[in-house]
This record gives C-alpha cells, structure tokens and sequence, in this order.
C-alpha cells in the first residue's frame, strides 16, 4: 500500500510539474524578451544573447505616434475613476437586494441574472451610437469619460456575488443596532462594510482589472485617436506590420509594466481573502 501511494503522489507531482512549467514558460518568456538585446522580431531561442534595460527606457521616452506614457496614463485614470465607481454601485445594490424587501426586488433579479447571460460586447454596437448621439465621441477627452461610462454604467448587474456575501452576515447584527438608534446608512457603513473586506477587495479588484486589460470597448469608442489609446490598444498597434520590426522588444516590455500594478494590488489586498464574517464577528 505504501508503495502504491508513493507511486501516485510522484505521478501526481510530475504532472503538477509538467503544468507548472506550461504555465510559468509565456511568462518567462515575456520577461527575458523584454530584455533582449537584439532587434527585430521572433527568434528561435528564447534566452536573449544579450541582456539590456533600452526597452524599457526606450518605452518611457518614445513620443508621437506611439506614447506609451499618455497610454498608462490614460489607462490609469479610466482605471481608477471606473474601479471607484462601479465597486461603490455594485456593493450598493448587492447591499439593497440582500437586506431590503420591496415590490420589484424578484423581477429585478431574474432580469439581472438573465442580463449576465449574455456577454457585455453583444451591446457594444448600440452602446457606440447611445454615446454618439450624446455627442460624447467628440473629442478625445470625452471618449475617455465615455469609456468610464460603459464599464462603471452596468457594474451594478454584477451584484449576485456580493449579494450572496452580504446574505451571510447575520441579520441580528443590524436588528441590534437598529435598536440603539442607527440609521440603515449607520448600518451600512460601519457594520456591513467592516464585515465585508473580502467581497469589497474581489470587487474592487474585478473593477480595476476590467477596464486595464479591455480591448474591445475601448477599440470601438477610441477608434483611431492614437493619443487617447488605452494600454491595451497601444500595445497591439506596437505588433501591426509597420511597427513590428522595431517596437517588437518593447511590447514585451510594455507587457511587463502593465502587469506591475496589478500585481501590487494584490499583494497590498491579499490579506483580505484570509478574513471571514464569523471572525470578524468574534472579534
């Protein structure tokens, strides 16, 4: 028996490996292209001859028709003003539909929950001519606002999930303290929300993370207008034929900047997974 349960724990760790290394591989070869020395496009090898920081720096300091600072600059405020927005709607609605009883609260949610079948793009068409006739796509400053529109406009949709969290707090807790005179918005704020870091940090995260990586909505609104590209638009300019051959290693590099702020985020955050209502009760 011993024997047999050795020889499963090593095939089980072989292909844990195996999996490890499919996954860890792009990565690392993200990264070690970022600092390639040599020019030009793919090669057969993925370790670079020579190592460099020029495309990192060369990223920083390119102007004109391909600026990678007015891009993550643009991203960061869509970012941010949507991440700020949309977190604050869809803890307010999950809120109202986990602790509040009204007509159409039923309704409400079956017709949310069928909305959610269906995937955001779908509507990508009708949103563009709903911004155009409010003659938001005017100017670049205004498709910017307009992109802070459509990623914080459906956020509260997204409630089920936080819905479901706020469903596990008990409600005694807000019968107590409506008996010593707090308001619903008392409540809310200084015993639901304390309770609830670790649905908030999943939806501030999601939040942030829609509009940093989005290609799609923001190709639609954007169009043309380099200037107010996003990361993620300018990026994949930097792989169009007449760009290839000379911003191809910093792509890579661009690739690797765009992924720092997430990573902070979720090293600044990660200790609100390990949080739970019942000790946060307890305490």
């Amino acid at each position: 028996m011993k024997k047999k349960r050795f020889i499963t724990n090593s095939i089980v760790h072989v292909i844990l490996a195996i999996l490890g290394a499919v996954w860890v591989l792009p990565i690392l070869y993200v990264i070690l292209t970022s600092f390639r020395k040599e020019g030009g496009t793919y090669k057969t090898y993925i370790i670079p001859k020579e190592f460099t920081l020029d495309n990192y720096k060369a990223l920083w300091e390119a102007a004109g028709t391909l600026d990678y600072k007015k891009w993550f600059l643009n991203t960061l405020i869509v970012a941010l003003a949507s991440c700020i927005i949309a977190a604050f709607l869809t803890v307010c609605v999950a809120y109202v539909m986990s602790r509040l009883r009204f007509k159409m609260r039923k309704p409400f949610m079956n017709i949310a929950m069928v909305l959610g079948l269906f995937p955001g793009f779908m509507s990508m068409i009708a949103i563009y001519y709903i911004l155009k006739g409010f003659n938001l796509l005017e100017t670049g400053q205004l498709k910017l606002f307009a992109l802070v529109l459509v990623y914080s406009g459906g956020a509260g949709l997204g409630f089920l999930v936080a819905k479901g969290f706020f469903d596990t707090i008990p409600k005694s807790l807000d019968e107590a303290a409506y008996i010593d005179g707090a308001t619903k918005w008392d409540v809310f704020t200084k015993i639901t929300i304390p309770l609830s870091k670790p649905i908030i940090v999943y939806t501030v995260l999601t939040a942030f993370m829609g509009p940093w990586v989005d290609y799609i909505f923001a190709k639609v609104i954007l169009g043309q207008d380099r200037d107010h590209y996003t990361i993620a638009i300018g990026l994949w300019t930097m792989l169009e034929k007449e760009f290839e051959k000379y911003y191809y290693t910093q792509f890579f590099a661009g690739c690797v900047v765009i992924s720092i702020p997430i990573a902070i985020l979720f090293l600044l955050t990660q200790k609100c997974y390990t949080e739970t209502v019942g000790g946060a009760v307890k305490g």
